[in-house]
């Protein structure tokens, strides 16, 4: 199929290779330049040089290869080290409204932001602004609010944790406790679930287990795309004999092969088969298939009993909710056979029940998330599968130290101890009322109950659902600003005045100083950019943070900002004070490889009220829709990563050249009176009223009957800012239901 511009063809079956290496490099020598790419590259992920601002797969603790780094994490390190910069010439050439007609991928080539800037009020264009005029502007903005609890502090990601511990204490020196962030979009259903399960928020296993493991269940998850790193560590599991089973509504390329491209047989032709078996289930029809496998296990006499004694309460009421639920229904709501689901069952509970279950947004993302994320606990409980070798549950991260984020306190609900802790060190009170999310935020602003908006990273607008509704909400603060290295789509959707405040990339020297972050498996680890800053302008967020905070409060009780920023080990003690397992933080922190903080679970240790692991036993669910109507999930492709669209490309699933597509059954397609490549238009159905996203080329593709999938962040216009995961207030953004017609 092809029409003007872009082309589908058939979807590769493996991942990675010499392709990945030619992408890396074009990106790398085309954004970066020869140079500065290649030293950046030779430091990535390396014990003395700095963490991939991509995703938060762990290092190696042991021998690190000369390349520790995948295609996708090359993409994000090039377009960080870009040699262009655009400045005050730049927003001159160009008014916000201008800007606002590009696409993402445009907005990233522009170049690294140079100087601060300022959009005045009325104004068409951004101009020039110093970094005193700048936090003076932040103050007077700040300082004027009826309330603290009328402004919105985000964070991304991609914050440090030393950044990030001082940003909440400067929030909660204002006086508010509104620390939405990235997590609240992503994994906030498996912090809630695992918390209520085991007592800890994470995951139990470390990248060791994968080498232990017999059985790797990934489920919600494309590692192929969206933490490719992790596709050697399963490549390796399976030449050791592990045996992977995959459960996604689209056969996707990573799961299915893997071309090491540091190996000379992925320079053959040749890959390592990954999954030996492919379960298509259902979009959202993941609980039903992991309470399917419960029932099996149950009914084959596999639960370990005396793990079930010894560790585990509510095992008896669970039995019950397994009795009560027929196996119709759960072939029916998961698209997945009765002896497929046997056949799991078995696998997982033969030998010595070396089971890991890794999932993703796949699972996160639905009004049932935290239900099937229980799901999975249970069916650990049941094997006896946590605080083992080669066994437990592991949430992969997706952006590089959202999860250290959550660790220094970016959260709007810290426990009382945290801020106890907190208020002893910095000798201020602190806030105990529980503040906004991200999609309380976007509703507080859209009504007027937030004022003021200020994100350290990230792209907020493009990143949350029901876009035009989120637009809205931004317009109607008096003040946006972004702390940001890239142009994006946020610094064009602006309050009355905004501002953008260039910061230092993970890969720039610092002063010398070095920061740390934590994986996705609970390891601490120090990163050092040496590469010359993009401009001299620029500051590191640490700076900003403290800028902004001695403008707006000036030195109060123990905390001095300026003298904190200074000296980055300043900071680290602060954090050993308040936060447990940081202990001898900037000693550990310099050692290579860092150190595992510790995880009471991992250790069969279950911090819950009742003292065990618990079993869930919440009624089966599954989102169903009217007759003649999809289930559309939002996905990225392989060329992007979260926001940041590299370019128009996805090339595991053959697409080349665009981005405005929808994926549909090839039968769907006959349904609906569609051909490929036809345009058609999406309408989103919910209690609100409908939305729309038109002109999108219908392409065929091998997954359920009645489901559809569509990119993110454009498809976010369809989710509604109601339509959420109950618990965790995640949106629900894979599982919203549409219909489809062809275009006028």
């Amino acid at each position: 199929m092809s029409e003007n511009q872009g082309r589908a063809d058939a979807p590769e079956t493996h991942a990675a290779g010499p392709a990945a290496v030619f992408s890396s490099m074009e990106q790398v020598i085309r954004k970066a330049g020869v140079n500065r790419g290649l030293r950046a590259l030779a430091r990535l992920n390396q014990a003395d040089g700095f963490d991939c601002p991509s995703c938060a797969w762990p290092d190696p603790d042991g021998h690190r290869a000369m390349a520790e780094f995948c295609e996708n994490g090359a993409k994000a390190v090039a377009s960080e080290a870009m040699k262009h910069t655009i400045g005050r010439e730049f927003f001159a050439r160009h008014s916000v409204e201008e800007l606002a007609r590009e696409t993402d991928a445009w907005h990233d080539l522009q170049g690294r932001l140079a100087e601060p800037m300022l959009r005045r009020e009325g104004a068409s264009h951004y101009e020039p602004v110093s970094w005193d005029q700048a936090f003076a502007i932040l103050a007077e903005e700040l300082n004027a609010l009826a309330s603290p609890d009328e402004a919105v502090f985000y964070t991304s990601g991609r914050a440090s944790n030393e950044a990030a511990f001082l940003y909440q204490l400067f929030a909660r020196a204002f006086g508010t406790n509104n620390l939405p962030d990235c997590s609240n979009m992503c994994h906030e259903s498996s912090g809630l679930a695992l918390k209520q399960a085991i007592g800890v928020g994470k995951g139990t296993v470390m990248l060791e287990d994968f080498l232990e493991a017999d059985v790797i269940l990934c489920i919600g998850q494309n590692p192929g795309t969206n933490h490719p790193r992790m596709l050697s560590t399963l490549e390796a599991a399976v030449k050791r004999g592990a045996k992977l089973v995959a459960v996604n509504p689209l056969q996707e390329a990573g799961l299915l092969g893997f071309a090491h491209p540091q190996h000379v047989s992925a320079w053959l032709g040749r890959s390592t088969p990954l999954a030996s078996t492919y379960l298509q289930v259902k979009v959202n029809g993941d609980m039903a298939l992991l309470r399917g496998v419960a029932k099996q296990l149950v009914a084959n006499d596999a639960a370990d009993h005396g793990f079930l004694r010894e560790h585990t309460i509510g095992f008896d009421i669970y039995q019950e909710s397994l009795s009560d639920t027929g196996w119709e229904e759960i072939e029916e709501l998961s698209g997945i056979s009765r002896a497929a689901i046997a056949e799991l069952a078995a696998l997982m509970a033969s030998g010595d029940r070396r089971v890991i279950t890794c999932w993703a947004m796949g699972l996160t993302q639905h009004r049932n998330a935290v239900a099937t994320i229980r799901e999975v606990a249970n069916v650990h409980l049941l094997l006896g599968a946590i605080g083992r070798p080669g066994a437990g549950l592991c949430p992969v991260r997706g952006h590089s130290n959202v999860q250290g984020d959550r660790t220094m306190g970016i959260f709007e609900r810290m426990p009382e101890w945290f801020l106890a802790a907190l208020e002893k060190q910095a000798g201020v009170p602190v806030p105990r009322e529980h503040g906004f999310d991200t999609v309380d935020s976007i509703r507080a602003m859209h009504d007027g109950r937030a004022k003021v908006f200020f994100a350290l990273g990230g792209n907020f607008a493009q990143a949350t659902p029901d876009s035009t509704f989120t637009a809205e909400a931004l317009r109607h603060c008096r003040l946006t600003c972004h702390v940001s290295t890239k142009l994006n789509r946020s610094h064009l959707v602006t309050g009355r005045r905004a501002l953008i405040l260039p910061c230092l990339g993970r890969s720039e020297d610092d002063r010398g100083r070095i920061v740390s972050t934590e994986n996705s498996m609970g390891i601490v680890q120090s990163s050092q950019g040496r590469l010359p800053p993009a401009s001299a302008e620029l500051r590191s967020e640490i700076e900003i943070i403290a800028g902004m905070a001695e403008a707006v409060l000036g030195d109060r009780g123990r905390i001095r900002w300026r003298w904190l920023a200074e000296d980055y080990d300043r900071i680290r003690d602060w954090i050993e004070a308040v936060v447990p397992g940081f202990e001898n933080y900037n000693e550990r922190a310099r050692k290579p490889g860092g150190f595992h903080l510790p995880n009471a679970a991992r250790e069969r240790v279950w911090h819950t009220p009742g003292g065990k692991a618990a079993f869930s036993d919440a009624p089966l669910d599954a989102l169903r829709v009217a007759p003649g109507r999809f289930l559309l999930q939002t996905l990225r492709s392989h060329d992007q990563f979260n926001t940041t669209v590299y370019g128009l490309d996805d090339r595991y699933r053959g697409i080349s050249g665009m981005r405005d597509i929808v994926f549909l059954n090839p039968q769907d397609l006959v349904e609906v009176g569609v051909k490929p490549g036809q345009r058609v238009d999406l309408t989103s159905h919910w209690h609100d009223g409908e939305r729309h996203l038109t002109g999108l080329r219908a392409i065929p593709y091998q997954m359920p009957r009645g489901t559809a999938a569509a990119y993110f962040p454009e498809a976010n216009v369809l989710v509604p800012v109601g339509h959420v995961a109950e618990g965790s207030n995640t949106p629900a953004s894979k599982s919203i239901e549409i219909s489809i017609r062809p275009s006028r």
